[in-house]
């Protein structure tokens, strides 16, 4: 491609990767004269306004984080309609393209990356950022080793756009939590639950699930139970097989609390490979192979008999299954309009509802309607008695499969009181709300804010902290009379035209407008603005700027007088 210089500053050498939502360039930064990657956003999705601006905020918030096994973000800007980020060049090959070459992966390599990942999660998430979209392909190795993570920007810009069947980053959803394939609240613990499926596609070679397209994926993370590991590669450590199980919980209550946890297991599976690695696990591996070739040998006859039972069953079962369709066929043209209103032939059926019930209640419930019943942890429930089932996966009413089996949680009773959540909710209903969980309205505070006079923006403490019944719980409410703010574009060395074009486009007015000569910019080009890119600014602010008008003209040659002419007459 022809060089392009960004904002004056970054030029763009080389395309190096390709993407659902962004192009990669190899650039270099003219002004600290170093190699980069800048990421461009695909034009389809600057054209929506709130995906740029979540865009821009996440990135500016994955900026501030530094950490040797996060990808560094140094800039974040915008050029006409080019949304860009400017991240640290990684010299090594995405995980996704490893686990092409080497799956199943040796579980030792897999602890190293796996804990790398989370070191750079445990940082983001103290810092209050969730990833949203761990995968393969945004985990780097480099060369020597060193496990990078990517794309917190675009992972929260991007939210619930990644199980678009048009969308090209379709590949998302075969690591999405089951909270995220619902729309529901994320939170580390989702984080968590991605990382666990790519150590299982590490370990094994393969996702979990997998589908004709995105929905079915995602209903699968729902609904259907993972095949432990060690069924398809028994070689895995059963202690590393049971950190992917729990971190691939379907219940986020039942997953590691923080990566701090996950970090702390991997570490005591290390510990015990360390001192017993291939004295346990290999020779365990090799008696297991001897085993089986003597059984081989010993059932070659068998197996031949038993090959010709099956072929007499195959065909019994095919006679039976001709003879059954018949019967449903002529059951259906009798009585097909009430067995299709029934849905008795449906793959699927609606969860029941097992909510406040008991456990024996719950089994008899589930296995009246067919389904399976297992119980997942005790927790405490601010909402449900003790001994009652506070928590179902899948939810009342969620499509499942026929004889699916439905995980629950049982309430410990509310021991110290859980605090609810009143963030968002307006004012005049907060007390109400809160004494219905046996709490009382503390102190309202009111700040200056855009969002609605009333909205409740803060609370203390927190939800889901533990407090005496009968305590306070404070908040803050918005009194509608902010202003909204705007993230400043990057319009030098822009044409006047794009400029404006540009400032108008992100909330503000366009101020005056000056002109000078200048020889570096051509004539026209935006020289000099007001206020310094991305920074915030309330929104219909005017911004100034100068212009160039070209280079300076040569100063004119005064004119000389004709020979013989008198000079003082002249």
């Amino acid at each position: 491609m022809a060089s392009r210089i960004l904002s004056g500053r970054y030029e763009l050498l080389e395309k190096i990767g390709d993407g659902g939502m962004a192009v990669v360039y190899k650039g270099k930064d003219k002004l600290l004269n170093r190699f980069i990657a800048v990421k461009i956003l695909r034009p389809e999705f600057t054209k929506d306004a709130t995906f740029v601006e979540n865009f821009k905020r996440e990135s500016q918030a994955a900026a501030g984080l530094s950490h040797p096994n996060i990808v560094g973000v140094y800039d974040v800007g915008r050029e006409g309609n080019i949304n860009y980020i400017v991240m640290e060049l990684i010299e090594g090959d995405t995980l996704n393209k490893i686990i092409e070459q080497e799956a199943p992966m040796d579980y030792r390599k897999v602890i190293d990356i796996s804990k790398q990942v989370a070191s750079a999660l445990r940082t983001a998430h103290k810092n209050k950022i969730i990833h949203r979209d761990v995968k393969p392909h945004n985990i780097m190795v480099t060369n020597d080793g060193v496990v990078k993570l990517a794309d917190f920007g675009i992972a929260r810009a991007v939210n619930d756009a990644t199980l678009s069947t048009g969308s090209k980053i379709v590949g998302s959803v075969h690591y999405f939590s089951p909270e995220q394939a619902r729309g529901n609240y994320v939170d580390e613990r989702s984080d968590i639950y991605s990382l666990g499926i790519v150590m299982y596609e590490m370990l094994t070679g393969k996702v979990p699930f997998d589908g004709d397209n995105p929905v079915t994926v995602a209903l699968k993370h729902i609904n259907e139970e993972i095949v432990p590991p060690r069924e398809l590669e028994p070689s895995i450590p059963p202690a590393l097989e049971r950190i992917v199980m729990k971190a691939t919980s379907k219940f986020q209550t039942n997953r590691y609390a923080n990566a701090d946890e996950l970090i702390q297991d991997l570490d005591n599976v290390s510990f015990v490979t360390a001192i017993a690695p291939d004295s346990i696990f290999e020779s365990t591996t090799v008696v297991e192979k001897r085993n089986k070739r003597k059984q081989d040998l010993e059932k070659d006859i068998e197996e031949v008999v038993e090959a010709r039972e099956r072929d007499r069953k195959k065909k019994r079962r095919k006679a039976i299954a001709i003879t059954t369709a018949i019967i449903l066929l002529l059951a259906a043209i009798g009585g097909g309009y009430f067995a299709w209103k029934s849905g008795a032939f449906s793959a699927t059926k609606a969860a029941p509802d097992l909510l406040d019930k008991t456990f024996e209640e719950a089994q008899a419930i589930a296995e009246a309607d067919g389904f399976k019943v297992k119980k997942g942890n005790d927790i405490y429930s601010s909402e449900y008695a003790e001994g009652r089932i506070c928590q179902q996966d899948p939810q009342p009413g969620v499509e499942m499969p026929k004889e699916g089996t439905i995980t629950i949680n049982v309430s410990k009773g509310n021991k110290e009181g859980l605090v609810p959540s009143v963030l968002g909710m307006q004012e005049e209903d907060v007390e109400a709300y809160l004494k219905s969980y046996g709490y009382e309205l503390g102190n309202v505070n009111t700040v200056t804010s855009p969002e609605k006079e009333g909205k409740v923006l803060e609370q203390t403490p927190v939800a889901g902290s533990t407090l005496d019944k009968e305590s306070k719980v404070d908040i803050v409410v918005s009194d509608g009379k902010g202003t909204e703010k705007g993230t400043v574009p990057s319009v030098t060395r822009m044409s006047l035209k794009d400029a404006k074009k540009a400032i108008e486009a992100a909330g503000f007015q366009v101020g005056n407008i000056t002109y000078d000569w200048d020889a570096s910019i051509g004539k026209g080009y935006v020289i000099y603005q007001q206020y310094q890119a991305n920074s915030q600014l309330d929104k219909g602010t005017a911004i100034d700027l100068q212009v160039s008008s070209g280079p300076e003209p040569a100063p004119e040659e005064p004119a000389q007088p004709e020979e013989g002419e008198d000079k003082d007459n002249g």
